[in-house]
């Protein structure tokens, strides 16, 4: 590991807004934040840029990024303190770990902005939006609670839309081109050091926004498999 991770995961110790892998969390964020305001997650955060960038567009709100990688979380959350948010706190786990961390409708609303899309069939249950992570969310989302999808990944979209088809999700906005639309939500004007990369060299921004069933998903994940393997071709 370089000398500067390791300078990085020495100073996130210390850092007030960072915990990681914590104890008896569950059911007590409000504790932490010292209000009773809505929680917000960001998932798989990277660099924090939404958590920051909403918790200073919603003071009345508190904003957790959720990543793995604490060289990354360090960035947000040394922002989020020179910044003096006190609605900002980083949570690091895996995400597939999320329940640990959350009561049931302890959580009222949930951004995921440029997952890694995990591009191969094989890899399709890696997506956060795969059936897999939405029966997580739906253990700690309140009813109705929105989950947004930001993302360059054209196939990450279709995919989503898809999953969100098939499982009778309801879709509140669904735009393959965030950017053409002037009536978009200043929230969607929040970039990241990913979206910056256009990895994907789509040159557009999709974004969907949607909610779950309150019952849990249907088991259809080998009706969802079979059909990728039927969209895709068979190197993939």
């Amino acid at each position: 590991m370089g000398q500067k991770k390791l300078i990085r995961f020495a100073e996130i110790a210390g850092f007030r807004n960072v915990l990681q892998y914590p104890q008896a969390i569950k059911g007590k964020w409000h504790d932490h934040f010292l209000n009773n305001h809505p929680l917000t997650l960001e998932l798989a955060c990277g660099k924090g840029e939404y958590t920051v960038g909403l918790a200073a567009m919603h003071p009345d709100r508190n904003f957790i990024g959720v990543d793995l990688k604490g060289n990354r979380i360090w960035v947000g959350a040394k922002k989020a303190l020179t910044s003096h948010l006190d609605n900002v706190a980083f949570l690091r786990t895996h995400i597939d770990k999320i329940t640990d961390y959350f009561e049931p409708a302890e959580v009222s609303e949930i951004w995921i902005t440029f997952p890694d899309p995990q591009l191969r069939v094989s890899h399709a249950k890696k997506r956060l939006t795969h059936p897999k992570y939405l029966r997580h969310y739906q253990q700690i989302l309140v009813p109705g609670g929105k989950i947004h999808l930001k993302t360059d990944s054209p196939d990450l979209y279709r995919f989503t839309l898809t999953v969100l088809k098939m499982f009778n999700c309801p879709i509140h906005s669904a735009w393959d081109d965030v950017y053409s639309r002037p009536e978009r939500m200043p929230e969607l004007n929040i970039k990241t050091h990913y979206e910056g990369l256009d990895i994907a060299g789509s040159n557009r921004i999709h974004y969907i926004c949607f909610s779950l069933p309150n019952e849990i998903l249907p088991p259809k994940d080998k009706e969802l498999k079979e059909l990728l393997k039927s969209e895709q071709p068979a190197n993939n």
